[in-house]
């Protein structure tokens, strides 16, 4: 029998995941699968619990939570040479990835999806030799919003918490100096803020960058130049309709390395 391991937030989404976590199981195992339960209990667990989830030969890791669950379980998969399969449950405040892949937010629905056992191909970013990532890789004073939000406030607000706190944070963005090598160019000043995307949706919003891709290899990289707050403002709002690619503040290239 095929063996399959939950790793879920049990925070996340409200937590929504635990009051059908008895029919997952049932799609589950009706599918062929032998199935365990991890609740994580803080930063970091997912990625020991599913490392050892390989080292134990499971046929299948699902994470259930949002974007930060499933770094956090691609980060314990890929240093292995045997890979099982991975599926998703996206229960999370902005869900980029599964936004990108098209998974439903329902939870019947993604269960379905994963007992139907279809797969693709997808990318996965690699910092400094030892910290992987899936959807995105970004540095900047403005980046720390995803860190300074409580659990508790995005379990309450969902998407609304990263809202008030980013207008909270306004008055304290600045710049950093930045240098970013990418495919033999260099960009050495400061920056508000950069990032490497793998996906088309960053923090919840797919006009950002339009035409990053899962599997094709590239990284979409987009650089914010040091402007004032009224520039910023200006920016961020047209990034929401797509329209900053070629403001004289914003460098975006697809890149390899």
């Amino acid at each position: 029998m095929k063996r399959a391991r939950i790793i879920y937030n049990p925070t996340s989404g409200r937590e929504i995941f635990k009051k059908h976590l008895p029919e997952a199981l049932e799609k589950l195992e009706l599918a062929g699968y032998e199935t365990s339960c991890h609740a994580t209990t803080g930063e970091g667990d997912a990625t020991i619990a599913a490392a050892h989830a390989v080292e134990r030969g499971f046929d299948i890791i699902v994470a259930v939570g949002g974007d930060g669950t499933l770094n956090e379980v691609v980060a314990g998969i890929s240093p292995y040479e045997k890979r099982p399969k991975l599926g998703l449950v996206p229960t999370g405040t902005t869900n980029d990835f599964a936004r990108a892949v098209h998974i439903p937010r329902k939870i019947d629905e993604a269960i379905d999806i994963i007992v139907k056992g279809d797969t693709i191909p997808v990318d996965v970013g690699l910092v400094n030799d030892d910290r992987y990532f899936i959807n995105i890789a970004a540095g900047g004073r403005i980046t720390e919003l995803t860190y300074e939000v409580p659990s508790k406030m995005k379990t309450m607000l969902g998407q609304l918490a990263y809202y008030i706190k980013g207008i909270e944070m306004l008055p304290s963005i600045k710049a950093t100096d930045m240098r970013i090598e990418y495919d033999g160019e260099v960009f050495e000043g400061e920056a508000m803020l950069f990032f490497c995307a793998l996906t088309n949706s960053v923090g919840g919003f797919e006009k950002i960058a339009p035409d990053a891709s899962i599997n094709d290899g590239l990284f979409t990289m987009m650089i914010l130049k040091k402007c004032n707050i009224g520039d910023f403002i200006r920016l961020a709002s047209l990034a929401l309709r797509g329209e900053h690619l070629n403001d004289p503040n914003v460098i975006y290239k697809k890149a390899s390395k």
